[in-house]
């Protein structure tokens, strides 16, 4: 059903529990900070948050089971509401940097009004944590969604990691060689070094340290698009002597290698597996090898809260992922 801001009918006849929780919702909003919000309903206008701030957004309510949504299951359900199209803004952006400024707030939100459904988003993400065959569909269900929607927003390299910008003048193309290059200089990477890469992306740190430094290079992957894409890649470059690609979990790697390298990996690994992980990369380094890690990290303070919690990101962008703290 298409519904307009003349649909004002949704509105006028709501249930007891839907005036319960459109007044949750209404509340949870007049507390955040850092930005003014307003709510449309039909044709009526309601001015929430910090009339003052710099951030404006117009939220316009289609159908008011949003409400319902954001009550039982906090930011998730704000979250499928958006997908299913109960709402919608006229500015995303300003409203995730609103978001971003009232984490605390969101905190409550999604600790304390939305318990309803916690305990569904828990049974599904643990459905989702990491053993060997879960894993394979996991990344699957990120990974594959076709390299073509990748390349819209990856460069040529297809590097999916944060880049290193030099200078502000830099664009995408040189902050990504630049991460690379600084990478390898930390890894000390010499041509008679045996490097292993767990997680091999596209194929971009493979490649780049064969061309430039010569060495022998192991990637390995559970993704079966991206193993195909960086086989050709490797192929095509005539770099299959140097590089071996392998289409395994990490848990399986055996041998000694003189560097080790993992770029981003390490989010999808699971918090029950960050031992198992550690663990094996250490048995597969020689006694003097470097490892050099890249990773997305949250701050330490709100680690043991973000582990016992699922967020939107952990339900549908990257199921089975988890965030490391530099503590953890």
């Amino acid at each position: 059903m298409t519904m307009s801001l003349t649909d004002v009918s949704l509105f006028d006849n709501l249930s007891w529990f839907e005036r319960l929780y459109r007044k949750f919702t209404l509340n949870f909003i007049s507390q955040l900070k850092h930005g003014d919000i307003t709510l449309v309903e039909g044709n009526q206008r309601i001015r929430l948050g910090d009339e003052q701030a710099e951030l404006k957004v117009v939220i316009t309510v289609l159908d008011p089971a949003f409400y319902q949504k954001m009550v039982v299951a906090g930011s998730v359900g704000a979250g499928e509401a958006y997908i299913l199209g109960w709402w919608r803004c006229d500015d995303l952006t300003a409203l995730v940097r609103i978001f971003a400024l009232n984490l605390t707030a969101l905190d409550k939100l999604d600790s304390a009004i939305s318990r309803l459904g916690r305990p569904l988003l828990k049974l599904l993400n643990w459905r989702n944590r990491n053993t060997k065959t879960q894993a394979r569909k996991n990344i699957a269900a990120h990974y594959d969604l076709g390299n073509d929607m990748y390349r819209l927003f990856l460069d040529d390299s297809m590097m999916y990691s944060s880049a290193v910008y030099p200078d502000e003048n830099a664009d995408l193309v040189q902050a990504q060689q630049y991460k690379l290059k600084l990478i390898c200089d930390r890894l000390q990477l010499k041509a008679h070094d045996h490097l292993l890469e767990i997680g091999t992306g596209w194929g971009a740190m493979a490649i780049y340290a064969a061309q430039n430094y010569g060495c022998k290079v192991t990637t390995t992957t559970i993704s079966k698009q991206q193993y195909d894409y960086a086989t050709a890649r490797i192929n095509a470059l005539g770099l299959q002597d140097r590089v071996t690609i392998l289409l395994s979990d990490y848990r399986d790697l055996s041998g000694e290698f003189d560097k080790l390298v993992s770029i981003e990996m390490i989010e999808a690994v699971g918090e029950e597996y960050l031992d198992t992980y550690f663990a094996k990369c250490s048995s597969l380094l020689k006694p003097e090898g470097l490892m050099m890690l890249q990773a997305i990290t949250i701050v330490d303070q709100r680690y043991r809260q973000y582990v016992r919690e699922v967020d939107f990101i952990k339900r549908y962008v990257f199921p089975g992922g988890c965030l490391p703290s530099v503590s953890r």
